[in-house]
C-alpha cells in the first residue's frame, strides 16, 4: 500500500480490498455510477463508515450523484499497489496449503504463490496448482531467489516459531499465521493470525447471543 494511505486508521485499510472487490464487479458489469447505500448493501459496511473511510482520501464523490466508478477503481488500484506483483510462499503443504495453492488468489492480480515447502518425501518435487513444492531445507535460499515479501504458514503448531525464526532473517516483510501459536517476530515484520477454530466459535457465540 502506498506510503499516503498508510496513515489512515487501520479498520480503515483492512476494508479497502472489500470495496476494491466489489468496484471491479461493478465495473465488470458496466455499471458507472455507485452510491454509498449500494456500497453498504454489497459489502455489508454501513454507509457512514464507508463515507468516513472514504473521506481519508479526499473528494472521491459528489453529493447527489455518488461515486464514480472507473475513477474510484483506477484510484483504489492504485492505493492498494495492484499494479505490482507480491510474490508469497506458503510453508506447510497439507489439507489447508493446499487449497490455498490450488486457488492462488486468482481473483487477485496482485498477489501469486510462487513456491511451496513442506518436509514430506511424497510432496517434495511435486506441483501443486501449478506451484512447485520445494524441500523446507531450502528455505532460505529460495526466499531469496524468488524475492518472496510475504509467507503464509499452514504447518503443526510446534513447528510455526522454528520456522518463523528461519523466515525473518530474510527480507520477509509479512507473515498470515493459520496456526494456532501466536509467534514472535521483529518489529520491522508484520504477522496476522488467523486462527479459523476461534472464528467458529466467535460465530457460534452471535449466532446464540446476538440473533438477528
Amino acid at each position: 500500500m502506498s506510503n499516503e494511505s498508510t496513515k489512515i486508521p487501520q479498520a480503515t485499510a483492512k476494508r479497502l480490498p472489500l470495496y476494491y472487490r466489489f468496484l471491479k464487479n461493478l465495473h465488470a458489469s458496466g455499471k458507472q455510477r455507485v452510491s454509498s447505500a449500494e456500497l453498504s448493501e454489497a459489502v455489508k459496511v454501513d454507509s457512514a463508515t464507508i463515507r468516513r473511510d472514504f473521506s481519508y482520501f479526499g473528494a472521491l464523490g459528489k453529493k447527489g450523484y455518488g461515486y464514480n466508478v472507473n475513477y474510484l477503481l483506477g484510484f483504489f488500484r492504485k492505493t492498494l499497489d495492484q499494479d505490482e506483483v507480491t510474490k508469497v510462499a506458503l510453508i506447510g503443504v497439507g489439507n489447508l496449503g493446499t487449497a490455498f495453492l490450488n486457488y492462488n488468489f486468482l481473483k487477485n492480480n496482485n498477489t501469486k504463490i510462487e513456491v511451496a515447502f513442506d518436509v514430506s518425501e511424497s510432496r517434495v518435487g511435486t506441483s501443486v496448482g501449478e506451484v512447485p513444492v520445494r524441500h523446507l531445507d531450502d528455505l532460505e535460499k529460495l526466499i531469496d531467489e524468488h524475492h518472496i515479501q510475504v509467507v503464509i504458514l499452514t504447518v503443526p503448531s510446534h513447528a510455526a516459531q522454528p520456522i518463523t525464526d528461519r523466515i525473518v532473517k530474510s527480507h520477509v516483510k509479512g507473515i498470515l499465521n493459520f496456526t494456532p501459536a501466536r509467534l514472535t517476530v521483529p518489529s520491522h515484520i508484520r504477522i496476522h493470525h488467523i486462527d479459523l477454530a476461534v472464528e467458529l466459535q466467535s460465530l457460534v457465540y452471535f449466532l446464540k447471543h446476538y440473533p438477528s
